[in-house]
């Protein structure tokens, strides 16, 4: 398993958001896909952006950008984030889909 965690930017929509993130991520050999997801710290500009629904994203980190999912926030206003295939975090190894 893989993780990340520092800065990123969420793009939903318009809008570039500055967020902090803690990624993982894992090659699930089921479906032959990387399956990545995480939590972006609580943050008003994303409640904002996001509201209370799921939508789909851009996250870009240091190391690279990918498509996925915001989906709704948990009870700390953390809101949930994930992705199928390369990830925006680097990953070790042959099975990482990366």
């Amino acid at each position: 398993m893989d993780d990340y965690a520092g800065s990123a930017i969420l793009v939903l929509g318009e809008r570039e958001l500055p967020v902090e993130v803690r990624l993982r991520g894992f090659f699930e050999p089921i479906d032959g896909r990387f399956h990545w997801y995480g939590r972006l710290a609580e943050s008003e500009a994303v409640r904002e952006a996001a509201g209370n629904r799921s939508a789909e994203a851009v996250l870009r980190t240091p190391y690279g950008e990918a498509a996925g999912a915001v989906g709704d926030p948990d009870l700390w206003g953390r809101y949930r984030v994930s992705g199928l295939g390369r990830p925006p975090f680097p990953v070790a190894g042959p099975d990482s889909g990366a």
